[in-house]
């Protein structure tokens, strides 16, 4: 999927936008495919990694999973792997629980709160900065 992207930013001025960028990027990935989700609290990270899912095909009730760092869902024409390392201090805590096994696994890793643990994940992983604007409900997304 990395070939798909060049670096640009994009606005994104509702929810339906997210759905629809979402679902690029669904539609694009490939197993083995990492996309690093980063941004403050409420810009979306979740809300990017649950419309993957539905692009997906994921029939699980996706969530959030900030005290499990990662869950599992096989449901989808892909597996996705969807983590949350809020609570982890570094990249090399995300090796220590096995973390790196998941992106040689055959599925798509998405990743919250990415800038965390950057210095651990593949050089291909594609990048998305989530940042809010002055408009309420819009966002920039940046892809690099």
């Amino acid at each position: 999927m990395k070939t798909q992207f060049k670096e640009r930013k994009i606005n994104i001025e509702s929810e339906e936008g997210t759905e629809k960028f979402a679902n690029f990027l669904a539609e694009n990935a490939e197993p083995g495919d990492v996309i690093g989700l980063i941004g403050d609290l409420g810009t979306g990270k979740t809300a990017i990694a649950k419309y993957i899912a539905k692009a997906l095909g994921v029939t699980e009730t996706v969530s959030s999973p900030t005290f499990n760092i990662v869950k599992e869902y096989r449901s989808g024409r892909m597996p996705l792997y969807h983590f949350d390392v809020y609570r982890l201090p570094d990249g090399e805590s995300l090796l220590d629980i096995g973390g790196d096994e998941y992106f040689e696994a055959g599925g798509l890793c998405v990743i919250e709160w990415a800038d965390i643990v950057l210095s651990v994940l593949p050089e291909d992983t594609i990048l998305i900065k989530l940042e809010y604007t002055d408009k309420e409900g819009e966002r920039i997304i940046t892809i690099c």
